[in-house]
């Protein structure tokens, strides 16, 4: 009795541990692959990537430090004296040109021009123009690129931020760093292609969620693995109790051996994801401890990038974290710093922000070049839009806000072949409309690719009867601001 009792806690144990492997590697797709499947619904062989570049690549990863909610272009990079000498002047018909508005300011009795509160000046041999919220990336402003020509349709949060992240406003396809899994595999066996971090700032908060990092209608491994602030950074890696290592891979044996049974017969490419995401799970429950300690940091490094590096979920943390992640061969590494969202108080609340993100983010270029790391990685950071030139709400001498802005904002780029110190692109003297280097969103997602060495055109997937790409229709590569 006594073994027929330990032998049916063992198989709940095991159909427990399957039944949460199966949710939680679903849930979060543990890319894993040195080179792609080739067992892609709808494609055909000729098409598919041969996980090696199209040509010789800049930069081997990226580490895209994403500010959701969209920081305001005026006080951070983009410096308009014309807006502080017109300060409480009506916005000139002229310069609108009837340019859509969101439903939060389209009813507004007047649209007050507003400087910024905060003070520019220059730096570097490049002499380009920042904001005193942002001390620390001053001090690399000659290691990064500043786009101050960024564009895009979208003028609401969900579809813009969506459109940076999948090429579409609409949502369900692949995000971007599930197209670069997809055409470049994982440098590391033992580490997803795709990681995603979440830290949360002092400000208003617009959510983000896991179709972001969605594979859309590409294999489930290709999906981003969301890392957790948490006891566990990946869920569902811990062996159950009454399971040892032992007979985990035992039974990854025999469910493997079940499964190809089942793709032989009815040739679903999910059964095969599902096996390599069983065995990366297996390979991961090693790696991640190692690559998530960051308590064996040297001082130097924990001064580098601030106290807050040790606080887990916080960007710095992330930061920190984002390193050790892509210099172990992670491919694409996706931040996402909520908080950006000042339609009221802005110079209190951007404040906050800014101090949340600014040394840390300075932090990394510096990390990365000392290491030796930054001319083979992509660093990108920047919001889903702008911000209005005018002031959302009432207009006082200390305090405004600022409505969205999509036709015209701020981004920077450094590293993996990006030419660094240089500013690129201009505003109107309003800092309403691009007036010279238009960037698209699709531009920039060319360029991305570009740099690792894949070509944005070619880079498709056959779906319901169409190729798609990450750059649908449009885009061509800001050759500009490369090497």
């Amino acid at each position: 009795m006594e073994k027929d009792f330990l032998e049916h806690g063992l198989n709940f144990n095991r159909r427990r541990f399957l039944s949460r492997l199966s949710l939680g590697i679903g849930s979060v797709a543990l890319g894993s692959l040195l080179i792609p499947d080739l067992f892609t619904s709808g494609n055909d062989e000729s098409s598919l990537p041969s996980g090696i570049p199209d040509f010789a690549p800049k930069a081997k990863r990226v580490i895209y430090l994403f500010q959701n909610g969209a920081p305001s272009q005026l006080e951070s990079f983009d410096y308009k004296p014309k807006l502080r000498e017109m300060m409480g002047q009506e916005l000139p018909e002229s310069i609108r040109a009837g340019q859509r508005l969101t439903g939060m300011t389209a009813n507004q009795a007047s649209f007050p021009l507003v400087g910024s509160y905060y003070d520019f000046k220059q730096y570097g041999d490049s002499r380009a123009w920042v904001s005193d919220l942002f001390p620390y990336t001053a001090k690399v402003v000659d290691d990064i690129c500043i786009i101050k020509s960024m564009h895009t349709e979208a003028i609401n949060h969900d579809p813009a931020l969506t459109f940076f992240q999948t090429g579409a406003q609409q949502g369900n396809r692949p995000s971007m760093g599930s197209w670069v899994s997809y055409g470049l595999g994982s440098e590391n066996k033992n580490l997803p292609a795709f990681s995603v971090l979440l830290s949360k700032g002092k400000g208003n908060g617009q959510g983000v969620y896991s179709k972001l990092w969605t594979n859309g209608f590409l294999d489930s491994i290709h999906q981003g693995v969301q890392f957790t602030s948490g006891e566990d950074p990946v869920l569902y890696l811990k062996d159950p109790d009454g399971l040892n290592r032992f007979e985990r891979r035992k039974m990854l044996d025999k469910l493997a051996e079940l499964n190809d049974i089942s793709y032989q017969e009815f040739g679903d490419p999910e059964i095969s994801a599902k096996i390599q995401q069983y065995e990366m799970a297996y390979r991961m429950q090693t790696a991640v401890p190692e690559i998530t300690d960051l308590s064996k940091e040297p001082d130097d490094i924990i001064k580098l990038y601030g106290p807050d590096c040790l606080v887990p979920g916080t960007f710095a943390a992330n930061c920190l974290l984002a390193r050790k992640l892509s210099e172990n061969g992670v491919r694409f590494v996706q931040l996402y710093h909520q908080g950006w969202d000042q339609h009221g108080n802005l110079p209190s609340e951007m404040s906050g922000q800014a101090k949340d993100v600014d040394q840390a983010s300075a932090a990394l270029i510096t990390d990365l070049k000392q290491r030796g790391l930054l001319d083979e990685t992509l660093v990108i950071w920047g919001g889903e839009f702008g911000r209005t030139n005018y002031s959302q709400g009432t207009l006082t001498k200390d305090n405004y806000g600022r409505d969205h802005h999509p036709r015209c904002f701020s981004i920077w780029m450094a590293g993996g072949g990006v030419k660094p110190g240089i500013v690129y692109g201009e505003s109107d003297e309003f800092g309403y409309n691009v007036v010279s280097n238009p960037v698209h969103v699709h531009d920039f997602q060319a360029t991305v690719l570009h740099q690792l060495g894949l070509n944005h055109e070619k880079l498709t997937f056959k779906h319901l009867g169409r190729r798609y790409r990450l750059t649908d229709v449009a885009g061509k590569v800001v050759n500009d601001i490369l090497v």
